[in-house]
């Protein structure tokens, strides 16, 4: 999703290949045997398969609203990594549950909220992480703030932390989100290219 919103809003085009992850096509699996999407394939032969790295070749080609801009770069690079670590262990262990043997999905959760109350608390003075516009950060820590609040609608939108409900609603119902969120059909071998 973030890497998405990166190509999209920087203006590349790409052939998009939608799969299931737990049916991997064996040619994504040629180009990165981590079998992890997104996989991003470059004209010369070059793969990037993580996503920070695909939005940021995507940003360096083309970063129109300046979401590389920070005024802490040092602060960025500090909730990435809980975002991506610390974070995205405990919102899997919550949201998959059932995948896991012997955890509590409560306990999790109340970890998860260490963060969240985190962010919520970053934006007390600016309607996005750093100011009023979106950055870099606000980007990466979307989709997982994003399948958090999904885990149980309810019991999030209940939730005390106001300036993050607000934050995750403004990309909620925007045209950025929207425009990379469309469906598509499982590519198998043979298809005709989709073009994103």
């Amino acid at each position: 999703m973030r890497a998405r919103m990166a190509i999209h809003i920087s203006g590349q085009k790409c052939e998009l290949r939608e799969v299931l992850l737990r049916d991997k096509p064996p040619s994504m699996l040629d180009y990165s045997a981590k079998g992890t999407v997104p996989v991003l394939i470059l004209q010369d032969g070059k793969v990037i398969d993580e996503s920070l790295d695909v939005i940021d070749w995507a940003l360096n080609i083309n970063d129109p609203d300046d979401w590389q801009r920070s005024k802490d770069k040092e602060k960025t690079k500090e909730l990435i990594k809980i975002n991506d670590g610390e974070f995205k262990y405990h919102l899997d262990r919550y949201k998959y549950s059932k995948r896991y043997d012997n955890e509590d999905p409560e306990f999790h959760r109340k970890k998860c909220l260490k963060f969240i109350e985190s962010i919520n608390n970053e934006l007390n003075n600016s309607e996005y992480i750093f100011d009023d516009n979106i950055s870099y950060a606000d980007i990466v820590l979307l989709p997982f703030i994003r399948q958090f609040r999904i885990a149980d609608i309810e019991w999030f939108d209940s939730l005390p932390y106001d300036n993050l409900k607000k934050w995750l609603s403004s990309f909620l119902g925007s045209s950025l989100l929207n425009s990379i969120m469309k469906k598509y059909d499982l590519w198998k071998e043979g298809d005709k290219s989709i073009v994103f």
